[in-house]
């Protein structure tokens, strides 16, 4: 697809997009940025979206032999954020993904990868986590394709979302396409709302029912960044408590 033409909900990748917000940047997007992780590497890369009100990042990535890369995504995009990554893994090669989408307002959000187990004895992780509020929408769309004779991969996808008001939405589709026949593979979705006992409790403890929704939360999405970089996890913790209170009030 050319980058002059603006996709269409037809377009599963863009089911859930926000296509006016899109068409206001889809002229000035470049190609999708390239990364290659040489052999044996080890590498980790930390994107904060939210700078602007509408943001979209692409990555085509190659994990080498025995290489691995971890992402660690916050997507606090207020009008609309999508990070879109397709990566293929070569033998002994691991992907991680930690990434999270907090919302409020109308925004929509969305986090969408095509992991690619092309050689054996490939690993892959990815969890993500979304707190939606108001009329927000944050979507999931991740597949995991393993080629025939890509033998002895273990791929893991967790998705969880959990909705603070009834006009939020959260989209989840976790999809495997497997076509070897020794792996492990495994995918997990599920969207809930805040336990009324635990915030019961919070409130109990004179927290204000904004703090107290921010502190629950805190639990559910922090635990995202317990192995990003040192140098980078102090940054994710606290701009990850400001979206939640922004969401929370």
């Amino acid at each position: 697809m050319s980058l002059l033409e603006l996709p269409t909900r037809k377009d599963e990748a863009y089911r859930y997009a926000d296509l006016d917000a899109l068409k206001r940047v889809w002229g000035d997007l470049a190609d999708a940025r390239e990364i290659v992780v040489p052999a044996g590497e080890r590498h980790s890369h930390v994107l904060l979206v939210g700078r602007e009100p509408v943001e979209v990042h692409r990555a085509r990535v190659v994990i080498e032999l025995g290489a691995s890369l971890d992402l660690f995504a916050l997507n606090g995009a207020t009008e609309y954020g999508r990070v879109e990554v397709d990566v293929t893994v070569r033998d002994g090669g691991h992907f991680g993904l930690h990434a999270a989408n907090i919302a409020g307002g109308s925004a929509t959000q969305e986090i969408v990868t095509v992991v690619r187990h092309e050689e054996p004895n490939g690993t892959s992780r990815q969890t993500v986590r979304s707190v939606l509020g108001d009329k927000a929408t944050g979507s999931y769309l991740g597949k995991v394709a393993v080629a025939r004779h890509a033998q002895k991969v273990d791929g893991e996808q967790s998705v969880k979302a959990m909705l603070l008001d009834r006009g939020a939405t959260a989209n989840c589709k976790p999809e495997l396409e497997i076509y070897a026949d020794d792996v492990k593979c495994a995918h997990g979705a599920s969207v809930g709302e805040l336990d009324a006992n635990q915030l019961f409790y919070a409130l109990s403890r004179g927290l204000p029912p904004a703090d107290a929704k921010a502190l629950l939360l805190e639990g559910f999405v922090l635990q995202l960044w317990d192995e990003a970089p040192e140098d980078r996890r102090e940054e994710l913790v606290e701009a990850t408590r400001a979206l939640l209170r922004r969401v929370a009030a």
